[in-house]
């Protein structure tokens, strides 16, 4: 993040890598509301820096920005209407890949090279079982897809040339799915990775909620469960970040409005191995969570009911705004941007 948003990343860099002090409390975080001229749920993020920021969601739309959310272009693919873009993963101002998600074919990938002008199908699932909820990238060649379970397994999707071709990965190294287990498109972070060969998954759905981890950029899995509430199909584990291949975060919970989320917050120390809820958790459902840059045990959750934020690495959150948001994820040069419901997309501030 930035002292505010509008300052140079490098003095941003500056302020925030610098230890507070004695007598300062916390940074007072908010958001910074962008118009974007469209009313679709927006629940795919994708910010590159402070200038380029993609997202993505309902009525097959996709929006890109240049100048930092100064103004807003629909590059959404024709004829996707009927669509809903739950997740977009961006490399730059011109590249990005884009998952829609649902049953059968409308789990589909594209891909563009000319900043959305032109749009390549490049995935049309062909598996009445399959539903793929979530893209993740390991760097711009390689990168993987997660559908909900197909004949007792989650179905993993590999690319090798970012994202022009797709082949489904064999399932004889993912555990067996618990039954009713899936994942859950709200937010594009049930499939993360960090570094260049680990990759975690998050499920709900079932009688315990839970993370998979492959080293291996998904061939091989293992498996935890969390202590995100489960034991239904709305909850389970929604959002994850990892701000390196050991210490992650868990968000969830209940996404009904009328039901209550305790514990809906977990941390990790290993890589996964093992989840701890946090002390103090979330107060309700969270969607999505990210890690904000050059604070080390800092990380933002968002949900339709509110954001937190925690400065101990996930053990305490505290809430600092109460406006509706779906997916939240920073940029390597500390921007930090939200995405939700009615076009909403905001960027994070810091004072």
């Amino acid at each position: 993040m930035k002292l505010r948003i509008a300052l140079s990343a490098l003095s941003a860099a500056v302020v925030l890598a610098a230890p507070l002090p004695a007598h300062a409390g916390p940074p007072k975080l908010g958001w910074e509301l962008k118009e974007t001229g469209v009313t679709a749920r927006l629940r795919g993020l994708s910010p590159v820096s402070r200038a380029v920021v993609w997202a993505s969601g309902s009525e097959g739309t996709v929006l890109r920005t240049v100048d930092g959310g100064r103004s807003w272009q629909n590059v959404s693919p024709p004829g996707t209407a009927a669509l809903q873009f739950r997740d977009i993963e961006a490399f730059d101002a011109r590249s990005a890949v884009a998952l829609s998600i649902g049953e059968g074919t409308d789990s589909r990938v594209y891909r563009t090279e000319d900043g959305g002008g032109t749009w390549t199908e490049t995935f049309r699932n062909d598996e009445p079982k399959a539903f793929y909820d979530c893209l993740a990238f390991f760097d711009r060649r390689h990168g993987l897809a997660m559908s909900d379970p197909v004949d007792g397994r989650f179905r993993i999707l590999a690319t090798e040339d970012g994202g022009q071709s797709w082949r489904v990965l064999p399932a004889d190294g993912m555990p067996e799915a618990l039954p009713g287990e899936a994942g859950f498109a709200a937010s594009g972070q049930c499939l993360v990775t960090a570094g260049g060969r680990d990759v975690w998954l998050a499920s709900g759905g079932a009688s315990r909620s839970r993370v998979f981890h492959s080293d291996d950029r998904g061939r091989t899995w293992t498996v935890a469960d969390t202590p995100i509430p489960a034991g239904d199909p709305a909850r389970g584990v929604f959002g994850l970040a990892f701000r390196d291949r050991h210490r992650g975060l868990a968000v969830g919970g209940d996404y009904r409005p009328e039901q209550q989320s305790p514990s809906a917050g977990a941390v990790s120390g290993d890589g996964g191995a093992t989840w701890h809820a946090a002390a103090t958790p979330p107060p309700a459902y969270r969607s999505g969570v990210t890690w904000l840059p050059h604070l080390p045990f800092a990380a933002v959750a968002v949900g339709p009911s509110g954001s937190d934020v925690t400065y101990s690495g996930g053990k305490s959150w505290e809430t600092f705004d109460g406006g509706s948001f779906d997916a939240v994820s920073c940029a390597g040069d500390l921007s930090c941007w939200a995405s939700g419901e009615q076009g909403r997309l905001a960027r994070l501030t810091v004072k």
